[in-house]
């Protein structure tokens, strides 16, 4: 009876220490919408982004054109102009795909102009959590945007609209 009674209490004051946390929520994405910075670095990077990809469209039409242009010539040519032309093709892909990859692989212009635009709005944003979460003493704050799934989130514990005051701006209508 001692035993259970013991396990009761330890169950009970495990479930008071859940209780006593002090959670907070914020949405990331209404945070950046109203940092004026962020969303000019957005309209540059589809700017830059639209532009790469005309330049990539454009270098995968001529080598269509070449190739149909290969095809329709091709019974009129000898082994060796066949080779030259079909080695000519595979050069421009191959450059128009090194392009394309240079413009936006993994290590690409526009990743790394995105992280040079957005790393230090990234790390603002993280410092005035880490000061919100302190001056509040809060234990943990979520964001509704991550991979944390959160099915529901009571709007009192929204704290985005805190982290743009801290950030210096005013919160209320998305920027434009």
């Amino acid at each position: 009876m001692k035993k259970l009674f013991l396990t009761f209490s330890f169950v009970l004051l495990m479930g008071a220490c859940a209780f006593a946390q002090r959670l907070a929520y914020i949405d990331s994405d209404y945070i950046l919408k109203h940092i004026p910075d962020y969303v000019s670095s957005q309209k540059e990077l589809n700017s830059l982004s639209t532009q790469w990809q005309k330049e990539v469209d454009a270098r995968f039409l001529e080598i269509d054109r070449m190739y149909k242009a290969y095809q329709a010539d091709q019974v009129l040519m000898t082994a060796d102009m066949k080779k030259r032309r079909e080695n000519e093709i595979v050069e421009k892909e191959k450059a128009a795909k090194d392009f394309q990859r240079g413009k936006f692989g993994p290590d690409g212009e526009l990743t790394q102009r995105s992280n040079a635009l957005v790393k230090p709005i990234q790390d603002r944003i993280a410092k005035a959590v880490q000061a919100l979460a302190e001056s509040e003493n809060l234990d943990m704050i979520f964001d509704k945007n991550s991979e944390v799934i959160m099915l529901y989130a009571n709007p009192r514990y929204d704290r985005s609209a805190d982290v743009i005051t801290r950030l210096g701006l005013k919160p209320g209508v998305f920027a434009k």
